[in-house]
């Protein structure tokens, strides 16, 4: 660099500011175009198909694993079935028994597990 700086004097360094700042403007200019954009729903956040029975429940034929399980807990609380000396527990009525393959109880660990099965895999 020592001599390339004794041939190109004080011009080598404006030559070298100015890629850099024209770098810089095409990174923001990418980074404002990713800014303005939706973002997109991946993972447990992307809505799917549901099978007929987590439909019946839900409401819906279509819903994220998120939204699924956020519903499966509003309706446990509304309806009481959290068993009191442990609250990891769900005790499942009816409605719930045809999700969750016919249980009596549930831990509620395994509500992700149980739901998976009505989530069909993506070909």
């Amino acid at each position: 660099m020592a001599t390339s700086a004794r041939v190109f004097g004080n011009k080598c360094r404006a030559l070298m500011a100015a890629a850099k700042s024209s770098a810089a403007a095409a990174s923001s200019s990418t980074a404002a175009a990713a800014a303005n954009a939706p973002p997109r729903a991946t993972g447990i956040l992307k809505v799917q198909s549901v099978s007929p029975a987590l439909a019946k429940f839900l409401g819906s034929p279509e819903a994220s694993r998120s939204g699924a399980i956020k519903q499966i807990w509003d309706y446990v609380k509304s309806n009481n079935l959290q068993n009191p000396s442990n609250k990891r527990e769900i005790f499942c009525d009816e409605t719930l028994k045809s999700i969750f393959d016919g249980n009596d109880k549930v831990n509620f660990q395994g509500v992700a597990k149980l739901l998976s099965n009505h989530f069909p895999k993506a070909a």
